[in-house]
């Protein structure tokens, strides 16, 4: 492992220091091994727009009033790849290389790593956080958290077992649209809500035209890699609806592979075998019904890349990643139906802008942080890989729906 002069992390003796109060000589620091940081959302989300920019700002801040540091050991098995973001990258943005290596088994035994980081292929995710678990290690991942149900719940349950804490990504709660919708919500605004449709998805090209290369990976086209729309997505409308609008009691699917063939790194043509566009209906145990287009062969004429439209008996609103627009009742335009004349009426004027009220932090930035603070023993962290497993299941039910071509509840896959 290449290293660079830094103290060691005081993984035992954290919980005193805190206890001891600001020490102005010393501050509490978490060593994260970051595995499968030369990826694309390892790199872009979890690397330069979370731990570099919380590296920056000088730590996360206590109730202390000290700064937890974290220090950063990127794995990846590239190694051209993660010298250079080791070793070019971080000295761009914080002025400092940071510690990289090829072998993430060589950190296992390090009793100064703190937290081991996935953010690899997803068939490959239960072996490497039970290794971590199997250490000692607190865990913090993507999703999905494994491919099955089933294993999603056996690795929650390993993991438990041998005391770590555990996290998963779901950034979608911390986007700012999101945190003005759920701000909507919870002054009532809507009355009753009645029903949600979101819209995501964009063009991936598929890379036969070499001057427009694929913005995805391959493997996301390959269920054999763990790839796939459902698998992908759901995971995401689980946290997501279940937060902001209520418990999930079923689910109806279609998807379809709509791009048979694509062109992979090394510019080689591979079948897709994995669905690139699914559509579904989910029926909340409250009643309200979701409606949910995920595609990635859409193009996109929309306010943004995903929205989520909330319509209830006092007020409609629509969001995107970042803004929010509101129709109140009384602003509600009265439409004539007659295709015949020209539609005199903008329907986009009778949207109000929701205001700004808050400088919102990048989403994955917010849930790193979090995640810090809870494994120094400080806060709550409900987002675990037990949390995370609801997400898988209801991938599972969707794949099933999408097979028997029927409504599946979601009764017998939680856990």
């Amino acid at each position: 492992m290449k290293k660079t002069p830094r103290p060691a992390s005081p993984n035992l003796a954290l919980a005193a220091e805190l206890a001891a109060g600001p020490d102005p000589t010393a501050a509490p620091s978490l060593t994260v091994a970051m595995h499968g940081v030369t990826g694309r959302m390892g790199t872009n989300q979890h690397f330069l727009r979370s731990i570099l920019p919380i590296m920056k700002q000088g730590g996360v801040l206590l109730p202390s009033g000290q700064h937890l540091q974290v220090e950063p050991i990127l794995v990846g098995r590239d190694e051209a790849k993660v010298r250079r973001l080791a070793e070019e990258v971080a000295v761009e943005e914080t002025g400092s290389p940071v510690d990289w290596t090829t072998s993430l088994e060589d950190l296992l035994d390090d009793r100064t790593v703190d937290i081991v980081f996935d953010s690899a292929a997803t068939p490959l995710r239960p072996s490497i956080v039970r290794l971590a678990a199997e250490h000692g290690k607190a865990v913090y991942c993507e999703k999905p958290v494994a491919t099955t149900a089933a294993d999603a719940y056996a690795l929650a349950a390993d993991c438990e077992a041998a005391g770590i804490k555990t996290g998963v990504v779901q950034d979608k709660l911390w986007l700012p649209g999101i945190q003005k919708l759920r701000k909507l919500r919870d002054d009532g605004f809507f009355g009753r809500i009645l029903s949600v449709r979101g819209e995501f998805g964009y063009w991936v090209f598929s890379g036969h035209d070499p001057d427009r290369p694929p913005q995805r990976p391959s493997w996301n086209y390959r269920r054999e890699d763990g790839g796939g729309m459902i698998m992908d997505m759901y995971c995401h409308w689980q946290y997501l609806i279940e937060d902001l609008f209520g418990e999930i009691a079923s689910v109806m699917t279609h998807a379809s592979i709509d791009i048979p063939e694509r062109i992979d790194e090394q510019g080689r043509p591979y079948a897709c075998t994995a669905d690139d566009a699914a559509y579904a209906m989910f029926q909340l145990q409250n009643g309200i019904v979701c409606q949910f287009n995920s595609s990635w062969t859409t193009r996109v004429r929309r306010d943004d890349l995903l929205t989520i439209q909330v319509d209830g008996t006092k007020g409609s609103a629509v969001a995107g990643l970042r803004d929010c627009w509101t129709q109140s009742a009384t602003e509600t335009p009265r439409p004539t139906w007659n295709p015949d004349l020209p539609q005199p009426l903008c329907f986009l004027d009778a949207w109000q802008p929701v205001a700004d009220e808050d400088a919102y932090d990048n989403a994955y930035k917010i849930q790193w942080e979090l995640f810090l603070k809870h494994v120094a023993g400080e806060g709550e962290f409900p987002w675990s890989i037990r949390a995370a497993a609801a997400g898988v299941a209801l991938a599972e039910a969707g794949e099933r729906s999408w097979k028997e071509r029927r409504w599946v509840p979601l009764d017998g896959l939680r856990r």
